[in-house]
C-alpha cells in the first residue's frame, strides 16, 4: 500500500504542481505582451488559458497533500521534522497561491481586457510566483534528502 500511496503522490505532484509552477511563472510576461500588443486577439487568449491551466490545476493539486499524509501516516513519519517542516512550506505555498497569485491573475486579466498599465502589477505577481515556486522547490528538496533519513539518500 506504501509503494501505491507513494506513486500517487508523486504523479500528483508532478501532474499537478509542474503546472501550476510553469503557467504561474509565464503569466506575467504574457500580461505584458498582451498589454503591449492590444492588437494582437492570441496575446489575451493566452493570458486567459494560463490563468485557467493556474485555477484548474490549483483545485486538483489538492491530491497532492492528502496522498503525501497517507504517505507519512503509513510510513510512520508524520512527527518527522523535515516532514512537519515540508507540510508548513506547503502550506505558505497554498496561501500564497490562493491569497496572492490567483487573485492576482485575475485582476491583471481584466486590466489588461481595459488596457490599463500592468507593469508594476505584472512584476509584483512575478515575484510572488518566484517565492511560490522556490517554497516547493524546498520542499521537493527535503521530500527527496528527507534530512535524518536512514535510506543513505
Amino acid at each position: 500500500m506504501t509503494a501505491f500511496l507513494l506513486s500517487v503522490h508523486v504523479l500528483a505532484a508532478i501532474l499537478t504542481i509542474g503546472p501550476v509552477a510553469v503557467a504561474a511563472s509565464m503569466y506575467p510576461a504574457a500580461v505584458r505582451s498582451a498589454a503591449q500588443h492590444p492588437d494582437d486577439p492570441g496575446k489575451p487568449a493566452t493570458v486567459v488559458v494560463l490563468h485557467r491551466i493556474t485555477r484548474v490545476y490549483s483545485v486538483i493539486a489538492i491530491f497532492v497533500p492528502v496522498f503525501g499524509i497517507a504517505t507519512g501516516a503509513q510510513l510512520g513519519v508524520l512527527t518527522d521534522t523535515w516532514l512537519i517542516v515540508s507540510m508548513a512550506l506547503t502550506a505558505v505555498a497554498a496561501a500564497i497561491l490562493i491569497g496572492l497569485i490567483l487573485p492576482g491573475q485575475r485582476q491583471l486579466l481584466s486590466d489588461v481586457w481595459v488596457h490599463r498599465d500592468v507593469a508594476a502589477a505584472g512584476r509584483r505577481l512575478g515575484m510572488q510566483t518566484g517565492i511560490f515556486n522556490l517554497l516547493w522547490a524546498i520542499v521537493v528538496v527535503l521530500m527527496i534528502y528527507r534530512p535524518g533519513s536512514t535510506t543513505g539518500a
